[in-house]
């Protein structure tokens, strides 16, 4: 006789309190990572100088490493040059829609009343009508304000350059920061190199922080959780 190998034991059915368990453990990465500092946004350094010979000397006025042209000043205009940018960012949104529709019918019918099959017509009388109004409005409004200062990271063909950076604020409650990213034209850089920020085109501009007044802030994963799965 042939011994047959154990058949493996069937898993349990998943429970509701296990099903609920599991649940909250997916969403538990979610929130843990929540807050964190994005990536991508280091300064741009100059390129390497090219060595054609040997550098130039450097005299009692003329300096090589701090020389510019009077045509064009200390305006930045290189790779790795430094723009402050004035945030003045405000938006106001507004949106309102209303609607309202109204439905009447009816229906009679008059059978004869004489002869063999006679009728009570007033009982064959029957009207519906319907009607619906409804209504929404919605406001939102945000405003930034501020400086950062970044650096150029990419010269365009076109007199355009492509400008990234960020700034850190490590503070006692926590840590908050700005990063700008965008395209700027170099003729609306003004001579102290700063520039608005509704000038930036392709701008993205991200303020967030973390620490205690910004956690106290969002809720937690358990709320979210059942926000999350809450059907209404």
């Amino acid at each position: 006789m042939i011994a047959r190998p154990p058949r493996a034991a069937r898993p349990a059915p998943a429970t509701g309190a296990a099903l609920l368990l599991a649940a909250l453990l997916a969403a538990l990465p979610a929130g843990c990572t929540h807050g964190e500092r994005p990536a991508g946004y280091a300064p741009a350094l100059p390129p390497a100088p090219l060595a054609y010979g040997p550098a130039p000397a450097s005299g009692a006025i003329f300096q090589a490493n701090g020389y510019a042209p009077l045509h064009t000043g200390a305006r930045a205009r290189a790779v790795g040059d430094l723009v402050t940018v004035v945030l003045v960012e405000r938006t106001v949104t507004a949106k309102s829609a209303s609607g309202s529709t109204d439905r009447e019918g009816g229906l009679s019918v008059s059978p004869p009343v004489t002869g063999p099959f006679s009728f009570d017509g007033s009982k064959l009388n029957s009207s519906a009508s319907g009607s619906f109004n409804g209504g929404g409005d919605a406001a939102q409004s945000s405003s930034l304000g501020g400086e950062i200062t970044v650096t150029i990271a990419e010269l365009r063909p076109n007199g355009t350059a492509l400008i990234v950076g960020e700034k850190l604020m490590q503070l006692s409650q926590g840590e908050e920061w700005i990063q700008l990213t965008g395209i700027v034209r170099l003729a609306d850089i003004d001579p102290d190199n700063r520039v608005a920020s509704p000038r930036l085109a392709d701008a993205r501009i991200t303020y967030g922080g973390k620490g205690a007044i910004q956690q106290s802030s969002r809720p937690g994963w358990l709320s979210r959780f059942f926000t999350l799965v809450a059907p209404f």
